[in-house]
């Protein structure tokens, strides 16, 4: 009797249990949903928030003014630069992207007018690292070091590269611009400062600001810093500068003859490889001028010269100014330009580009013009 009476109250008991964890199992899952449906909330709270710190300060406001130090210790104020169209940039040495900016900086146009606006580098960090990257570089604008975030946070801008194009009359004139490139597309495009001159936008107002407003924006083709050379068929640009054995050179000096033009650098691998072809150039082809740009340390620039027994032409440029009229930033790279100072050749980038170069002006000597299609 008590094992038939076991058998009949075990399978309620197991049914009850079976209950009360499912109860337990479903209340804990609600639990779990009211806590992730809490946390979703937060988080679009946050996001929220987040999209609202991206737009930064609104087209058409008084640019809040500061004043910091330069990388000399000379203080400045923004407001100092009223009158002037500014392209405000947040930089910071140890963000890669901004590395990356770094050559384009420096190949800045520092003259406004045209379309062009002052560039102000508000960087952060340590002033030794910021004066080393600076003279790496030959970033030749103004650059001002803010302690922490201080001035960034006043501007909405989280961080860098980032920065706002300022009018003459001290107003924000575009959004927040976020990126290396499209901040390099601003600088050639100097702000539009309404009709009157306060610097107010009436209704409807006449800003442009990188893409909004009533103006049309202008074509990012324009506005981009040539860096894919230039094309055959184009004069040369010319130049003179100092060489490294003493006197100055130019480029029309050599005009009659034709000209192997390329730019190095002391510290870069591949042009060490092409050193030696473009000395054996030089002593085997008196058809050819062989000139080379370097550029930065002339010290360093000679050394390598000794080194590897060169006695070609070499000329120093500061930082990049010769290569931004050429169109290009990269080392090695050259040109072919024929007698009358055209070049023949779209740019050349590489040992084995440039080389084939001369090659062709060869055929050319002997009679056969590759160059003339």
């Amino acid at each position: 009797m008590m094992t038939t009476a076991f058998g009949m109250v075990l399978p309620w008991l197991l049914i009850a249990v079976g209950a009360w964890l499912g109860y337990q199992i479903v209340r804990q899952n609600g639990r779990i949903l009211l806590r992730l449906e809490s946390l979703e909330k937060r988080l679009a709270l946050g996001n929220a928030g987040q999209r609202h710190e991206a737009h930064g300060l609104s087209v058409g406001t008084l640019a809040p003014d500061f004043e910091l130090p330069d990388l000399a210790g000379t203080r400045r104020k923004l407001s100092s630069f009223r009158g002037e169209d500014v392209l405000l940039i947040f930089f910071n040495p140890k963000c890669g992207f901004c590395a990356k900016m770094a050559a384009d900086l420096a190949a800045l146009p520092l003259e406004t007018g045209g379309g062009r606006a002052i560039p102000i580098v508000v960087t952060t960090g340590n002033a030794d690292e910021n004066r080393q990257l600076v003279e790496q570089w030959g970033v030749r604008c103004i650059v001002l070091r803010q302690e922490q975030m201080e001035v960034a946070a006043l501007y909405r801008a989280q961080g860098t590269p980032m920065g706002y194009q300022i009018d003459t009359a001290g107003r924000i004139a575009s959004e927040l611009t976020v990126g290396a490139e499209p901040l390099l597309q601003l600088a050639a495009n100097a702000p539009r400062t309404p009709h009157g001159g306060n610097g107010h936008a009436p209704h409807g107002g006449n800003y442009y600001a990188a893409g909004k407003g009533k103006q049309p924006a202008p074509s990012l083709a324009r506005s981009r810093l040539n860096r894919s050379g230039l094309k055959a068929g184009t004069v040369a640009p010319d130049f003179r500068l100092p060489r490294i054995d003493g006197g100055e050179l130019s480029l029309a000096d050599l005009r009659g003859g034709r000209v192997l033009l390329v730019f190095s650098d002391p510290n870069c691998g591949p042009c060490d490889e092409l050193a030696p072809q473009l000395e054996r150039l030089h002593l085997e082809r008196p058809d050819l001028h062989v000139l080379v740009v370097s550029r930065h340390d002339a010290e360093a620039t000679r050394a390598k010269a000794a080194a590897l027994g060169l006695s070609f032409a070499i000329v120093m440029q500061k930082q990049w100014e010769i290569s931004l009229q050429y169109g290009m930033f990269a080392t090695p790279m050259g040109y072919l330009i024929d007698e009358q100072g055209t070049i023949v050749r779209d740019v050349a980038v590489g040992v084995e580009p440039i080389l084939a170069l001369a090659e062709e002006a060869a055929g050319a000597h002997a009679g056969v013009d590759p160059f003339r299609n």
